[in-house]
C-alpha cells in the first residue's frame, strides 16, 4: 500500500464533519471508507469547552467511533503543562479536563464566586493562567487572571479565535477574552490551538510520529487549518462544505500554495483513490 493510501487524516469538525452537529452529506461514509482503507482519522478542533468525551459521543450519536481520536485545544494548552504545575483556569470543564490528565494542578478558576480572602489564597504562586471559551467571564475574572500573569505566571490561550459561529450568529470567543486578559497583564500570551505550533505536538505525541509530512489537514479556513497545515508541514485540503463556497476555494487556491480543493470529504476520498 502507497505512503498516500495510509497517511493520517487530520479533519476539522465544524464545516467538514458537521454545521452544528449536523452532518454534512457524506462526511459520515467517507471517515468509514478512509478508515477501513487504512487511513487513521482524527478530529482537530479549536473547541475549547467542551470535553473530549463530549465530542467523542456526538460524533458517536452520528455513527462515527471516535475514542481517542479527538484532539482539543485544551489538550493542545496542557502540553505545555508539567506535572504539578499550579494553574489558574479562566475557561471551561474542557480546560479543566486537560489540566488534570497531565497531573497539574487547579489551583483555582476565576469565575468560581470564592470570596476575596479565599481567592487570594488559592491564587498565590500560580504557575500558568489557561484562558478558553466560557460564558461567565467578567471583570473579577480578568482581575484574577491579569493579577496572576502580573505576579510570573505564564499566560496560555486554547486559541486566539476572536468570535465563535452559532446557529443563532455569531457570538465572541475565547480569544475575545484573552484578548481582554492579555490587554490588563500587559503579556503576550502562548496560543496553544491551530494553527499553532502546541497543537502540532499534540497531533504527534497522538500518532507516534515526528515527520507529519504525509498527513492531510481537511478544513474549511484557509486562514487556520491552512496555515496549521504549513505549521505542521502537512498537506492541506480546503473543503467548499463550510464557509467558503467551491469559487471562493478555488480562489484562495490560486492565491496560495496548497495541495488541493474538494468539495467535501467524499472529495478528498476521492482524490485519495478511495471509493465511497
Amino acid at each position: 500500500m502507497s505512503e498516500a493510501r495510509v497517511a493520517p487524516i487530520l479533519c476539522d469538525l465544524d464545516g467538514v464533519v458537521w454545521l452544528s452537529h449536523e452532518p454534512i452529506a457524506g462526511s459520515v461514509e467517507a471517515i468509514a471508507a478512509l478508515r477501513a482503507a487504512g487511513h487513521r482519522v482524527l478530529f482537530v478542533t479549536n473547541n475549547s469547552y467542551a470535553k473530549v468525551a463530549s465530542q467523542e459521543k456526538t460524533l458517536a450519536s452520528l455513527g462515527i467511533p471516535a475514542v481517542g481520536d479527538v484532539l482539543t485545544s485544551s489538550g493542545a494548552a496542557a502540553t505545555l503543562l508539567k506535572p504539578g504545575q499550579r494553574v489558574l483556569v479562566a475557561g471551561g470543564p474542557g480546560v479543566v479536563e486537560a489540566v488534570e490528565q497531565v497531573d497539574a494542578i487547579i489551583a483555582g478558576r476565576t469565575d468560581d464566586g470564592s470570596s476575596p480572602d479565599a481567592q487570594l489564597k488559592s491564587d498565590a504562586k500560580i504557575d500558568a493562567v489557561i484562558v478558553g471559551f466560557h460564558k461567565t467571564f467578567n471583570f473579577e475574572s480578568m482581575r484574577r487572571a491579569s493579577a496572576a500573569v502580573r505576579a510570573g505566571a505564564i499566560l496560555i490561550g486554547t486559541n486566539d479565535d476572536a468570535t465563535y459561529p452559532t446557529s443563532t450568529g455569531v457570538i465572541p470567543g475565547g480569544g475575545s477574552i484573552l484578548a481582554a486578559i492579555a490587554t490588563a497583564s500587559g503579556a503576550a500570551p502562548i496560543v496553544a490551538g491551530k494553527p499553532f505550533a502546541p497543537m502540532g505536538e499534540l497531533v504527534r505525541r497522538t500518532l507516534g510520529m515526528t515527520d507529519l509530512s504525509s498527513c492531510w489537514m481537511v478544513g474549511d479556513r484557509y486562514s487556520t487549518d491552512g496555515a496549521f497545515a504549513k505549521t505542521i508541514g502537512a498537506k492541506f485540503a480546503l473543503v467548499a462544505s463550510g464557509i467558503v463556497d467551491r469559487a471562493s476555494a478555488e480562489a484562495l487556491h490560486k492565491e496560495h500554495t496548497f495541495e488541493t480543493v474538494v468539495d467535501d470529504l467524499r472529495g478528498l476520498a476521492k482524490h485519495l483513490g478511495v471509493a465511497v
